[in-house]
């Protein structure tokens, strides 16, 4: 064997996975079983190198197609510090929906004229803390923020620039529970129902709220492209429409994002290139055929920036049997720390950190967690080699949501994680222990 070679399905893994003289896997020269034996399992591992290029492909695709692009990272993806300081140093925007996810951003000091408010139940507090902080711009998805921006803008004596959030009433043709673009949503404004003329009816009546733009998401993941030109056509017929009966003007617009990575080898998603060349021509045609001046155009990726740098590796605890009908193969995480196969019915690949080489003796079975719930599982009908008790098992494109969704249940303490960069690694999250799981309880110590 080389010292390092490639392995069938390392295009869903970190830039430079490959398989080491050892016959582990390994990122960016860094031993995915060293790891596990230095920090533990279950472990989450990101690779900062894949982060940046990603980055880069991001805002080279959509400069190439539209003049005044602005890629703006989703952080309910992901949130952490470290993370953040990456995209304020290369440049990226982001938005948040959270006051935690305000607060994580505070923290790095990311500038806040790069940043947008989204969320559809913002609270007064969090809409004053994200003002007072100099928040670019809010995307408003209620009436009830409508007022709610009124009192608080008036009460600062500030002028806020927002953008409302519409539904154009597509179907992205994806998964019910990420679909938000359609009539039956709790996101935006309806076009169809006439809600989003009232919404900009009452704010073009509010001094200190500056309506700058429209906003639609259509879900995730998007493998299709079409639903983007779909939308965007209709959107800008109804801010031409807008324009003609209250004045306004789209100086800001955004598509959202949506965009797809590739969970599995056989199943790919279009390159960013072809995205943005599908939204910058839908674009471009909507203004000339409506006759509006070009907009910033903001590209909201979450999912498709941090996706595939991440991975997550698991030890094997016990293996179940069941002749003629399934094969279980527990390992140490699960639901608790990646809950979208129980939520979504998502697919994950899983390969053997340590028997990558290996195509014998394969045993095809669930690969299963240990919270209690029967729906406990990150991947069915997986072929594994020779899986043995203390075996190391790694889910590529891992990096966005299963840690931003995961749980304390079962009192189970969530993952540390840790970041590869040029050869070498460190925690950018140390693992919980079972004293901060006691610390919020008020009377833990009596």
């Amino acid at each position: 064997m080389t010292k390092y070679s490639e392995f069938s399905g390392n295009e869903i893994f970190p830039n430079k996975s490959l398989i080491n003289s050892k016959g582990n896997i390994s990122i960016d020269s860094v031993d995915l079983e060293d790891l596990a034996n230095e920090y533990g399992t279950p472990l989450y591992v990101y690779d900062e190198s894949t982060i940046i290029s990603t980055i880069k492909d991001f805002q080279n695709s959509f400069g190439a197609e539209l003049d005044n692009a602005v890629i703006s990272y989703s952080t309910k993806a992901f949130s952490n510090p470290y993370l953040l300081k990456i995209l304020k140093e290369n440049g990226m925007s982001i938005d948040v929906v959270t006051g935690g996810e305000l607060a994580v951003a505070k923290h790095i000091d990311f500038p806040p004229k790069r940043m947008n408010f989204h969320g559809n139940n913002k609270s007064p507090d969090e809409l004053e803390d994200a003002i007072n902080y100099g928040i670019g711009h809010i995307t408003i998805d209620s009436f009830n923020e409508i007022e709610n921006l009124k009192n608080i803008t008036s009460k600062l004596g500030v002028n806020q620039d927002v953008m409302i959030r519409v539904s154009p009433s597509v179907d992205p043709d994806t998964h019910l529970l990420t679909t938000t673009g359609i009539l039956d949503s709790k996101f935006g404004f309806s076009i169809e129902t006439g809600d989003a003329e009232e919404a900009i009816k009452r704010l073009v009546q509010i001094k200190s709220l500056s309506l700058i733009g429209l906003h639609f998401h259509l879900g995730s993941p998007i493998f299709e492209l079409e639903p983007y030109s779909e939308a965007i056509e209709y959107v800008y017929e109804f801010a031409s429409d807008m324009r003609n009966k209250y004045g306004i003007d789209v100086k800001e617009f955004s598509p959202g994002g949506g965009f797809a990575i590739g969970y599995l080898s056989k199943k790919q998603p279009p390159p960013i290139s072809d995205y943005a060349k599908t939204i910058g021509d839908a674009v471009k045609k909507a203004c000339d055929v409506n006759d509006f001046d070009m907009p910033k155009v903001i590209l909201e990726p979450g999912r498709a920036l941090v996706g595939r740098s991440g991975v997550s590796i698991y030890k094997v605890g016990s293996i179940k049997e069941i002749p003629g009908v399934r094969n279980y193969i527990s390992v140490d995480g699960g639901m608790g720390d990646n809950i979208r196969p129980a939520l979504y019915g998502s697919e994950y690949s899983v390969f053997s950190v340590n028997k990558i080489t290996e195509n014998n003796n394969l045993m095809k079975a669930t690969i299963s967690g240990k919270f209690c719930e029967s729906g406990d599982y990150l991947a069915k009908d997986i072929d594994l080699p020779s899986p043995a008790i203390g075996d190391l098992l790694v889910l590529p494109a891992s990096g966005a949501y299963n840690l931003a969704m995961a749980s304390n249940y079962n009192m189970q303490i969530r993952p540390a994680v840790v970041m590869i960069k040029n050869g070498s690694h460190f925690l950018v999250r140390r693992r919980e222990s079972y004293e901060d799981l006691l610390s919020t309880s008020v009377l833990w110590q009596l």
